[in-house]
């Protein structure tokens, strides 16, 4: 990210609105806007790599289920945040990774320009390509700012996205959808 063209676009921004940023509420807000995208863009050029790698041998088991896992990105359509909880549920075939790497496997993808559903398939994606699991599933559940600050205007409304990468059979998947409820 280039930080200083960020400062000149927020500038911009303000003088198009017709703000006087020089007032004491605005004079630091371009600084603050460029480093609050850093923070909510701090996903771009990173991989899952250094998370999914640590893996542990895993004889038996059925079904890994990792849930509620907070998250908040930034809608590339109207760069609004969208935020919500994922889950996270994988057979596994010999191996497993430390449950906190699948949180830390989320935040990187969900810090950048996203759209839910990419979201949840890079997700399933990359637990695949990482562990090679027999197959995995993921739940987001997510509210958008888009829908309710403007538009539409529906506070509390929420999207849910799936997606099923590998053999995870319809049993499995009704399994999971039960304990997500």
């Amino acid at each position: 990210m280039d930080r200083e063209k960020v400062i000149k676009a927020v500038e911009d921004l303000l003088d198009a609105l017709g703000e006087d940023r020089t007032r004491e509420g605005l004079k630091d807000t371009p600084r603050r806007v460029a480093d609050a995208y850093a923070e909510l863009l701090s996903g771009e050029g990173q991989t899952c790599d250094s998370h999914l790698s640590r893996t542990f041998t895993a004889d038996g088991g059925d079904i890994v289920i990792e849930r509620d896992i907070a998250f908040s990105s930034t809608c590339e359509h109207h760069l609004m945040p969208f935020f919500g909880k994922i889950a996270i549920a994988y057979i596994p075939d010999g191996k497993v990774v430390g449950i906190s790497k699948l949180a830390r496997t989320v935040e990187v993808l969900s810090k950048r320009l996203q759209l839910q559903e990419r979201l949840t398939s890079q997700i399933a994606e990359e637990i695949m390509r990482c562990l090679s699991p027999k197959g995995v599933f993921v739940v987001c559940e997510a509210e958008h700012t888009c829908m309710t600050c403007r538009g539409v205007k529906k506070p509390g409304s929420k999207t849910v996205t799936y997606a099923v990468a590998g053999d995870f059979p319809e049993d499995k998947k009704r399994e999971v959808f039960a304990l997500l409820k």
